[in-house]
């Protein structure tokens, strides 16, 4: 799976890509992430990406040119499922966009910056929006990182353990059930005794349980 990100300040996805699961599953050959410098497009002499609105208003937007060349000249070296722009006004993401979207092969990600980009980017080239909350970052490239990484760890091969993304809060509509590893006790606090039991059946009734009363606690509405 590849992902290319176009973005006016490409140092700032370094780490997160360079770390964990995203730099296992690139030396695995899983996954290749692509970071594309907007100002490599831009045909000024200062290398500018942005200018005033039209209309007035306070906030520059980003400019049509640079973002077009640099999907063109990707669509022509390979056929992409999604063109994706990260933005607060998008689709919330969830975790059953993140299943949809790894089973994709080519993504593209469009991170943007300023007041916003050009209009005209979002109706010709973005396929879909995704936003990561209800609220207003200072550019696109840290929701980029987010949705590559909640991508990532579902394709098979990622995770040292295939079933583990399997059980994670969300993945069937319910959060997770408490966790616990050594000691089983601990200054008094006990690990619940079904979970030392060796009984398969009672342990998945009993995560079940806890999965259920946890979600109906912090998340009703994930219930209705």
């Amino acid at each position: 799976m590849r992902f290319d990100i176009i973005t006016v300040l490409p140092a700032l996805l370094e780490s997160p890509f360079a770390h964990s699961i995203l730099q296992r599953a690139q030396k695995k050959g899983i996954a290749e992430i692509v970071v594309h410098n907007l100002r490599d497009y831009s045909t000024s002499k200062q290398k500018s990406v942005d200018d005033y609105q039209y209309g007035g208003g306070s906030g520059m937007v980003m400019s049509i040119e640079p973002f077009a060349a640099c999907i063109e000249k990707l669509q022509a070296e390979r056929q992409y499922d999604e063109i994706i722009f990260m933005s607060p006004d998008g689709v919330t993401l969830n975790q059953s966009t993140a299943n949809e979207l790894s089973i994709k092969t080519n993504i593209i990600i469009l991170c943007g910056h300023y007041k916003g980009i050009d209009q005209r980017i979002r109706d010709i080239f973005v396929t879909r929006e995704i936003s990561v909350g209800d609220y207003v970052l200072s550019g696109g490239e840290l929701p980029a990182a987010i949705v590559v990484d909640a991508v990532v760890r579902l394709i098979p091969g990622v995770l040292n353990d295939e079933t583990s993304a399997l059980s994670d809060s969300f993945q069937g509509e319910l959060l997770d059930a408490p966790v616990y590893t050594r000691p089983a006790d601990w200054r008094g606090y006990k690990v619940p005794d079904v979970l030392l039991s060796g009984h398969e059946a009672k342990v998945n009734e009993w995560r079940h349980e806890q999965a259920l009363e946890r979600t109906r606690l912090r998340r009703p509405d994930l219930l209705e």
